[in-house]
């Protein structure tokens, strides 16, 4: 069966795929990849949080007399949804720059990204 720890273990794994790859290529596209699979590593754990961990925590408030449980569960699901709209902005952005860039300097390399007076 799949558990709270399987999930946590594949967003870490997640994001640590997405870092060395936004930390060791040289090309832009590539890099603004890595760093889409570190924003999908944290919306793996974020609804893995909101599924396993948060009705636990509020059980003891509904039996106490506290707010309604219902109204917090999708609290994962709407940060993730919320990360990717956040996401689809960057990625927009980033390919615009990159395209203006690729069409003065006609390279993609990272490195050269460091001479923007020409």
């Amino acid at each position: 069966m799949v558990g709270f720890q399987h999930y946590l273990a594949l967003s870490g794994i997640l994001f640590g795929l997405g870092f060395y790859t936004a930390l060791s290529k040289r090309n832009a596209i590539v890099v603004l990849m890595g760093i889409e699979v570190m924003f999908n590593a944290v919306n793996v754990a974020v609804v893995a949080i909101a599924k396993y961990l948060l009705p636990f925590s509020l059980a003891g408030s509904v039996a106490s007399g506290g707010e309604p449980a219902y109204q917090f569960l999708l609290t994962g699901q709407v940060f993730a949804i919320f990360v990717i709209a956040v996401a689809a902005a960057e990625v927009a952005l980033g390919l615009g720059i990159v395209l203006a860039i690729y069409r003065a300097r006609e390279t993609v390399d990272v490195s050269q990204f460091t001479l923007m007076k020409e």
